[in-house]
């Protein structure tokens, strides 16, 4: 799953992040409201799975960046953490638009079955069929198909032809595939694009697809499909 947590305490935040990564889950991180709106808004053609949203941020409380997050369509299942564990706060936070509350002090293995069972019902509901040619992903199984052909992918690879699918046609810049496939990963340059890039190619190849990844010097990707 793709999840996006917005915590401010950094200690807390690489524990909640190591303990989501280590059930291969992809995770971006916000410290701040601002920063959740940005990457929220830009993964809205590889949308989170999952949001976990704590309480108390550094620039308005929590449950205002959901209700705001609400309002503009953003309607990732999100999971609100607290140290506010009263039936008032928790009433609350389901009234600003949240599908989970959970209070801390938490155990790790609650969180994950909490953030398992929210990925579920992301998955549960309709979601549009992603292909471009002879080329079709499977979001359940993380494959590429071509005929009667696959090929695993790893989740970068996927949420990497997720976005060029979902732009097909289009040119979209190494910057605008790092904020929507990487988000605000530390330390991520953008010849991460062009590695991955590669791999995805020869994944293609190998499946003989028509479709391909066309480079466009100087500028950035192009998913095109040959006839």
């Amino acid at each position: 799953m793709r999840i996006l947590l917005v915590e401010d305490e950094p200690k807390m935040a690489e524990l909640i992040r190591r303990v989501l990564v280590a059930e291969r889950n992809v995770v971006d991180r916000a410290g701040d409201a601002v920063g959740a709106l940005s990457l929220a808004t830009a993964a809205e053609s590889v949308p989170y799975d999952v949001l976990v949203l704590d309480r108390m941020l550094p620039d308005i409380d929590g449950l205002d960046l959901l209700r705001l997050l609400r309002t503009r369509g953003i309607r990732t299942p999100a999971l609100m953490l607290t140290a506010l564990g009263g039936v008032d706060d928790r009433v609350a936070g389901l009234d600003a638009g949240a599908d989970d509350y959970l209070a801390k002090p938490f155990a790790f293995a609650e969180l994950l079955a909490r953030v398992r069972a929210l990925g579920r019902r992301a998955i549960a509901q309709p979601a549009p069929r992603l292909a471009a040619g002879d080329l079709e992903l499977d979001e359940e199984r993380h494959l590429a198909r071509v005929g009667e052909g696959t090929a695993d992918l790893s989740a970068r690879e996927f949420a990497l032809l997720a976005y060029l699918i979902r732009n097909e046609g289009r040119v979209v810049t190494r910057q605008q595939v790092l904020d929507a496939v990487w988000g605000a990963e530390p330390d991520v340059y953008s010849n991460v694009v062009d590695l991955y890039v590669s791999y995805v190619r020869r994944k293609l190849v190998e499946l003989g697809s028509t479709t391909h990844v066309r480079t466009v010097r100087g500028v950035g990707y192009a998913l095109r499909t040959d006839a």
